[in-house]
């Protein structure tokens, strides 16, 4: 008994005609029915009838064909899972990420190569949209992004959410203040990350809704450096509520009507095959946050 034999009469039972398995199998239909043949001959009955218009399995044939599935099913998984475990072997995992977040990632990056030494490991940073570009085409296993609303063809677990302040430098005419209405940053030069951040995006689309178009007088690659600009006099800075009120040359506002906030999340692929190797690293991301 070979397990092509066991095939063939699968396709036969399913497909209920020598000639339709033949095509689904993509061999020759004389070859399919010589198979089974021979199969029958083993085990001493016949499997299927071929008296009518259509094949039908016998009573031995339908009590053998859930056993034929079952061998064909357990040889797939065997071979499924020498696949995956070469992919942890030889694979290769794909990260991106924005450039400012509180995640170790060294630290859970060191942890996987410890795990999985045989494992090329990848890390790029870049904005989010470039980063969910490369999450839909493949490029990216895996990306730490910042969003308001996830992208809908991901998965997005939050990492943190928080507030999207306004801060100004000491001697700036709304230091007294407490808040600001997004309305009120109509024609004010402000200092923001740069276009296809996730914050940059939550500003545009705040500002959009209000019915205007925000005036970005400096744009930087890190919340750090806008907030280094804004204390020189040089705009309003709009950043994650973290640093507007942890920099100690500036002076925080926070956003209202409406209120402004942000998301970090780990993004993968919702659709597809998933290599083993990816598949590992979320599992392990998930022990760390």
């Amino acid at each position: 008994m070979e397990l092509h034999q066991l095939a063939y009469l699968v396709a036969v039972a399913d497909e209920a005609s020598f000639t339709r398995a033949a095509a689904r199998l993509r061999v020759a239909q004389p070859g399919v029915s010589a198979q089974v043949r021979k199969l029958e001959r083993e085990l001493g009955q016949d499997l299927l009838d071929r008296s009518g218009r259509q094949v039908r399995l016998t009573a031995a044939g339908a009590a053998v064909l859930p056993y034929a599935r079952a061998a064909l099913a357990a040889v797939e998984g065997a071979r499924r899972t020498a696949a995956e475990l070469a992919g942890l072997v030889r694979g290769r995992v794909a990260i991106g990420t924005v450039t400012s977040h509180d995640v170790d990632l060294a630290t859970v990056l060191a942890d996987f190569h410890a795990a999985h030494p045989g494992l090329e490991i990848t890390l790029a940073e870049d904005t989010t949209d470039r980063l969910v570009d490369g999450l839909r085409a493949g490029r990216l296993d895996a990306a730490i992004i910042a969003y308001d609303t996830p992208p809908p063809d991901l998965d997005v677990r939050v990492l943190t959410d928080e507030a999207v302040d306004a801060a100004v430098a000491p001697g700036h005419e709304w230091a007294g203040r407490s808040t600001v209405r997004v309305a009120e940053l109509r024609g004010r030069p402000l200092v923001c990350l740069r276009a296809g951040t996730g914050i940059r995006g939550i500003l545009e689309s705040a500002c959009a809704a209000a019915g205007f178009a925000p005036v970005v007088a400096f744009e930087a690659g890190t919340p750090q450096v806008v907030a280094q600009l804004a204390a020189r006099g040089l705009g309003v800075a709009v950043l994650p509520a973290s640093i507007a009120r942890g920099y100690a040359g500036l002076h925080p506002l926070r956003i209202t009507r409406p209120a402004l906030s942000g998301r970090l999340g780990l993004a993968w692929r919702r659709e597809g095959p998933r290599p083993a190797a990816a598949g590992a690293f979320l599992s392990h991301f998930a022990r760390y946050r």
